[in-house]
């Protein structure tokens, strides 16, 4: 069996202010989910989204910020 780590990344409109989630979208193909965590706090608990229902969280951040 072939495991992948977590390749945790923020977004580049990020401006370390403290209000980050850092996703690790590497692991869409090999297990079909993204997860989601706060950037301060690396080894605190992580959410793990479907891939469209990261989509629509995205999605809807793009619209509040409006």
């Amino acid at each position: 069996m072939i495991t992948k780590s977590s390749c945790w990344v923020k977004s580049s409109y990020s401006d370390n202010g403290g209000d980050c989630i850092e996703v690790a979208t590497n692991l869409v193909a090999s297990r079909g989910v993204v997860p989601v965590r706060d950037s301060k706090d690396p080894d605190g608990p992580v959410l793990t989204l479907h891939p469209s229902t990261f989509t629509g969280l995205l999605e809807f951040a793009r619209r509040a910020a409006v």
